[in-house]
């Protein structure tokens, strides 16, 4: 770990091109975990629809689709936890090698 991380500190660009590739899979991977398995499970629990994504209510023949926005909450809620993290994490390597 510690020769990625001077990999990245190194070579600026490349390392922001690795991150960006990195968060594109790490952001298709929490909507399949979010779409496939926490959304379904949501559903059963809040109704007997299949899953969060298809609730909504209607208001003057205007669908509000409260499902589908709390699905959305709820992916960048799990990006945003796992951007701070690897942050927190890569915050803690640098000190760790400061102080040798």
């Amino acid at each position: 770990m510690k020769g990625f991380i001077e990999f990245l500190r190194e070579r600026i660009i490349v390392g922001f091109a690795i991150g960006f590739i990195m968060a594109g899979a790490v952001t298709k991977l929490v909507i399949a975990l979010v779409t496939d398995i926490i959304n379904p499970i949501l559903g059963l629990i809040f109704s007997k629809t299949k899953s969060l994504e298809s609730m909504y209510f209607e208001i003057a023949g205007a669908k509000i689709k409260w499902g589908d926005f709390v699905s959305a909450l709820i992916n960048f809620l799990i990006i945003s936890l796992i951007v701070y993290l690897l942050v927190k994490g890569i915050k803690k390597l640098e000190a760790k090698d400061k102080k040798k």
